[in-house]
């Protein structure tokens, strides 16, 4: 976890630097393209948390292996802050760009739902008595709206979409310069390493928690 933290606050650093101050403005959107390196990163995150979750939820209702649970409870509150960054920086470059801060476009609809999932399965976690019970239902569901996960990505495909298509994550050459790439890159994988070690630390927390009563627990607890 400290390596995770380390890692990602000098990949975040120098892609903030180098994108916020030494990146050339854009062609057509000048400097308000910058908020890509912030909004692009949290919308990725958003879906790798979901998809995360919605895997450490499988594997604990197959192989009904404990920790999974706690895995997709650690990982939902972290994805619903990545999705919650990613609709309000998507929506603040929005505003210039369409004259909007909101518009029923594909990808922001989805994303939106995105939301509502995640607080649909950390509610429902919570709404059950028995810990278990609760388990089960939101790792459940957390499966069933993963379907959600490829429609966000695919929208601006499948869809007539005010959105951009993807300039990184796709087929071919990039479509953005190195000098605007590499940081948005640094990014990304800054975010990852900050999902990983927050994940980690929550993890932790979670099994402590649910193990509270157990020896090993009190042990650990004296020492």
């Amino acid at each position: 976890m400290p390596w995770f933290f380390v890692v990602a606050a000098g990949m975040i650093g120098y892609g903030l630097v180098d994108g916020l101050v030494f990146a050339p403005p854009d062609y057509q959107q000048g400097d308000a393209f910058r908020i890509i390196y912030v909004h692009a990163p949290s919308a990725w995150l958003s879906l790798f948390s979901y998809s995360t979750m919605a895997f450490a939820g499988a594997v604990a209702l197959i192989w009904r292996i404990k920790v999974g649970y706690a895995v997709a409870a650690a990982a939902a509150p972290i994805g619903a802050s990545f999705t919650l960054a990613a609709l309000v920086t998507g929506s603040l470059w929005g505003r210039p760009m369409w004259g909007t801060y909101w518009a029923w476009d594909p990808r922001l609809t989805s994303e939106l739902i995105l939301l509502f999932l995640y607080f649909g399965v950390i509610s429902l976690r919570q709404a059950f008595e028995d810990p278990a019970r609760g388990d089960r239902a939101s790792a459940l569901l957390g499966i069933v709206g993963f379907v959600n996960v490829p429609i966000v990505h695919f929208s601006v495909y499948w869809w007539n979409s005010l959105h951009q298509g993807g300039t990184v994550m796709r087929l071919g050459k990039p479509e953005m310069p190195g000098s605007m790439l590499w940081p948005l890159l640094a990014m990304l994988c800054g975010f990852m390493f900050f999902f990983g070690a927050v994940l980690c630390m929550r993890v932790r927390g979670e099994i402590l928690l649910r193990e509270r009563q157990a020896t090993w627990v009190r042990e650990a607890v004296q020492a």
